[in-house]
């Protein structure tokens, strides 16, 4: 099974001091694509600086032209179908087709409560997400929606001439719950994971592998009741989260052994975080760069 390898590209470097030229020598370096976090701030870099996702993956379009773009990951936090579904149209034309919608209920962070709303349940993310991505999907695809849901409204709302990439452009949706599963069996062209966050702090990679594996088989069975053959569906795993950490990026053959090991349980894209001095992201660059030239094809 083919995999390829991606990078997350966190908005934190001014367009001109830096972060023109990250996503450049993204694209020099040969990764399949490079995302950026859609948040209005987050974790240990809320009192830094933080752009916003949409402009700067329209500057990277205009910068790059084979790398493919996206986020990892929207959510409803503080998004509107309607509106998103705008803004991806024009990027997808922007670029030439090279954009994915990574897509998730979102979580208890900063975004939550930006907006000044009190910070949704589990359910309530769960509620609204499921009503958030048929939405967007119909938006996406259909010249003119009309649809009063519980939490989303569109009225005539008008998406001409749609995307570059048809019937629209792909969602990777990140999911680890029945709910969120079945709309990625129902809708996503990928499926996007991070592992278990149990086992983060005291769990052990081989564990973290057993979790993932079951995440896989869960995937697979909601893909059976859609419908679909869950071999059609890409399936990324968010690099950075497992009890790993940030140990594969310490040689090209750890991340190899890594990459390996996860290719096994049927993933097809891993994605990694471009390295951020003293941040949780912290990587030699050298050692970076190699993994991104060389790992990738001793796994093939």
């Amino acid at each position: 099974m083919s995999l390829r390898l991606s990078t997350v590209i966190l908005p934190v470097d001014r367009w001109h001091e830096g972060g023109r030229a990250k996503w450049q020598r993204a694209e020099e370096l040969g990764f399949h694509a490079a995302y950026t976090y859609d948040h209005l701030s987050w974790r240990t870099f809320r009192d830094g600086p933080w752009f916003g996702a949409l402009p700067t993956l329209t500057a990277a379009a205009t910068a790059t032209d084979r790398l493919r773009l996206g986020t990892l990951v929207t959510s409803p936090n503080f998004r509107h179908p309607v509106t998103l579904a705008k803004e991806l149209i024009s990027l997808d034309d922007i670029s030439g087709g090279r954009v994915t919608l990574g897509i998730g209920a979102g979580g208890n962070g900063f975004d939550a409560t930006a907006l000044g709303q009190e910070a949704w349940t589990p359910k309530e993310r769960a509620d609204r997400f499921g009503e958030f991505v048929p939405l967007l999907d119909r938006l996406l695809t259909e010249g003119a929606v009309s649809q009063k849901g519980d939490f989303y409204t569109a009225e005539e709302a008008r998406n001409i001439p749609g995307c570059i990439q048809r019937p629209r452009l792909p969602f990777a949706v990140a999911a680890t719950g029945p709910r969120g599963l079945k709309l990625a069996a129902r809708h996503g062209q990928a499926w996007v994971t991070t592992g278990d966050p149990k086992l983060y702090e005291t769990g052990t990679p081989e564990q973290s592998v057993e979790a993932l594996r079951g995440q896989v088989e869960k995937l697979g069975k909601a893909c059976v009741q859609a419908g679909r053959d869950v071999a059609g569906i890409d399936k990324i795993l968010l690099h950075g989260f497992t009890p790993d950490r940030n140990a594969p990026l310490a040689s090209v053959d750890a991340f190899v052994d890594f990459a390996g090991r996860h290719r096994e349980l049927g993933f097809t894209e891993i994605v990694v975080h471009w390295p951020i001095p003293d941040s949780d992201f912290a990587a030699d660059q050298t050692v970076f760069e190699a993994i991104a030239t060389g790992a990738i094809a001793q796994l093939r």
